[in-house]
């Protein structure tokens, strides 16, 4: 079986509050768009008996091997509670840049979840895949939704939103830089916000530039100037709003279907126009 784990953009982050944990409140807007990896898994079909199970890859390069992939810890949680669960052969076509902020490998993971559920009808509820999903990643049980999403707590407290950008298109930008995200979160003072993302975005469009923040761009655009050069090309060019995803080092411009974009960035930059 062959299924297509789509990306997702941020619209607007806000880091609330650390917690006794360690861990970060944020509230956040998570919205799919299809720029597709492509994941296929069959049952397994060598004659050697192995513990491992044999994950291979085609375009970018990832840098994780076959045991500590998000795919293969799908299976092994799943494998947990199904013990009779066949040994699989993965294979991943990556085509969303890792670490940019887009979320390909949670989408990966969600997508090996409800993949398995499927090809060996495991009769996994909704509810149930979201809960193996939060093991696996804070966003991982938004993939297993897929659908706009008002997120608060690590990522995972969903809510369904009614966010719609078909009038629009959008070009995600990706310089090829590696934002860590622990190092991230250790620049960040968290703050409440005077106005709740959630209220931002039932606000028109055009106020969103003033309004709708991602608080990781204060670190990443101090450290990284050539993000503040791509938002303000996408501003230059006729985007209604522009802002980095999670983060980063994505940034995205949201702009009219009609509106035609000529953007010219460095041959290594990877771009992509979407509709949302």
């Amino acid at each position: 079986m062959i299924v297509f784990p789509n990306c997702k953009i941020n619209l607007g982050l806000n880091i609330l509050r650390k917690r006794s944990d360690g861990h970060h409140d944020l509230e956040t807007i998570f919205y799919p768009l299809p720029l597709t990896d492509v994941l296929e898994i069959t049952t397994y079909t060598g004659h050697e008996r192995t513990p491992v199970i044999p994950f291979t890859t085609s375009g970018l390069p990832i840098e994780t091997d076959t045991v500590s992939n998000l795919c293969s810890k799908a299976y092994k949680i799943l494998k947990k509670d199904f013990p009779d669960l066949p040994l699989v052969q993965m294979h991943l076509h990556k085509v969303i840049p890792l670490g940019s902020g887009l979320g390909g490998g949670s989408a990966d993971a969600a997508f090996t979840l409800k993949l398995l559920n499927e090809k060996f009808g495991l009769q996994l509820s909704f509810n149930q895949l979201c809960e193996y999903a939060i093991q696996l990643g804070s966003d991982c049980p938004f993939f297993i939704i897929n659908k706009p999403c008002f997120a608060t707590g690590r990522g995972e407290e969903l809510q369904e939103m009614s966010v719609n950008l078909s009038a629009y298109k959008i070009l995600i930008v990706n310089p090829g830089i590696y934002i860590n995200t622990g190092e991230a979160f250790r620049h960040i003072k968290p703050a409440i916000p005077e106005r709740s993302i959630k209220k931002v975005i039932a606000s028109p469009i055009k106020i969103w530039k003033d309004q709708l923040k991602n608080d990781f761009e204060v670190y990443a655009f101090k450290k990284y100037p050539e993000l503040v050069d791509i938002k303000d090309q996408l501003y230059l060019t006729g985007a209604v709003y522009a802002s980095m995803s999670g983060s980063g080092s994505t940034v995205y411009g949201i702009f009219p279907k009609q509106k035609e974009t000529k953007l010219q960035f460095p041959s290594h930059y990877f771009v992509r126009e979407l509709n949302s």
